[in-house]
This record gives C-alpha cells, structure tokens and sequence, in this order.
C-alpha cells in the first residue's frame, strides 16, 4: 500500500455526510483513511464502499478485531466484501486468531495490519508487556504490515527493531495525543491523524502545515 505524503487521516466520524465533506477538502493532500466503528456502526458497513466509490482512497479498517479465530474470519471476510483494502487486528488473542484475519486476507487478496500497541495511556498497564512478543509473533507468521505508538517513540523504536526495515509501520498518536510527525517518521512509514485534521476549521491547511514539518 502506498500512502501519498505518509499521511493516513482516521476518519472518526459518526456521520457519512461530514465525512465526505472532509474527503472532498482533502483529496489532494492525501490517498489513504482509516475508519473505525464509530463511521461503521453509525451508518452501516456500506460507508466503505461509499468513500471507496467516490475517492478511491486505500481504506484500512481499524476494527481491532480480537475474537475467537471463527468469528475473527467472519468479521474480516465481510469487511473485504464491502471494500476495505486493509484490517487492523489484535495480536494479544494469540496466533490462532490472528492467522484466520491473515487467512482472509490471503483470500481476498488484502492487506492486514497487526496491532502490538496502543497509543494511549491505558496501554501501558496490559498491552505494552506483551507488545515485544506479539511483534515477534507476527513476524514468525511472515506479517508485513504492523501499527505502533507515536506517542511513545522508545517503543516505536523497538517494535521497528523487532520486525526489521522491510517491514511497514503505520504511527497512531499523532496531533492531539501528542505525536511529533517529523520524529514518528523516523521509525515508521506513516503517520496516522485523526483529531487534529478533521476538528480543524481548514483541515487542508493542517495537512500542508504537517507535509511541510515532515519533508
């Protein structure tokens, strides 16, 4: 997946007018969204192939998904079929369910991500003890596509030793969690923003005011 200018904007919203009025003002600057549950819950599963219809954006869905390895497949299969090019999944529930997310996307001919941790504070006290052994885990299954904190570039640092240069790593935790886009960049391959693009009054000069700390 290439991700133009290194951006991927989280599409956060609840409601599929906003956001494709935040598509139309940022179709330039940038080719690739992440969207969540709070889009797909609120307006179906359809929003996928709505935004896919009318940008052709890459669009990783970030459903976390961390189920059993039959219910993890279904989740993943139906969110191929309605478009999505990529999916993020839990690594905590272990190689089983994380293979039947890899399985579908073998199948479908897509993209998965897998998360080792999260960006946030709460993070620290489960995921991040075992975040070292789920980036090895998916190296071990031949994963290429793996997400890893902004917010704490020690730990992006060590993830990207753990699985290597030619793997890609895309950064949550940037803007308004406290990310630094120019240092993210240093160990990983995209930056991914969500508040502070689509909370902005101008979301286009946000994104130039970012492009331009990166180049």
């Amino acid at each position: 997946m290439k991700v133009k200018n290194n951006i991927i904007v989280a599409l956060d919203l609840m409601d599929i007018d906003e956001t494709l009025k935040l598509c139309g003002k940022i179709k330039d600057k940038i080719n690739t969204v992440k969207i969540g549950y709070p889009l797909t819950l609120a307006e179906g599963i359809e929003s996928i192939s709505t935004i896919k219809e009318n940008f052709n954006f890459n669009i990783i869905c970030d459903y976390k998904v961390a189920d059993i390895p039959e219910t993890n497949k279904k989740i993943c299969d139906i969110t191929y079929e309605n478009g999505a090019d990529a999916i993020i999944c839990h690594g905590f529930v272990g190689p089983d369910s994380v293979e039947s997310c890899l399985n579908s996307s073998l199948d479908y001919k897509k993209e998965l991500f897998l998360l080792t941790e999260m960006s946030h504070p709460g993070a620290l006290k489960f995921i991040q003890k075992n975040a070292d052994e789920i980036a090895k885990m998916g190296l071990e299954m031949n994963i290429k596509n793996f997400v890893a904190p902004s917010t704490r570039l020690d730990r992006l640092s060590k993830i990207r030793n753990i699985v290597g240069t030619d793997a890609n790593i895309i950064s949550p935790g940037v803007g308004t969690q406290g990310g630094d886009p120019k240092e993210t960049l240093k160990y990983a391959d995209s930056l991914i923003i969500g508040r502070s693009v689509y909370n902005s009054q101008n979301p286009q000069k946000t994104l130039d005011e970012i492009i331009k700390s990166i180049i």
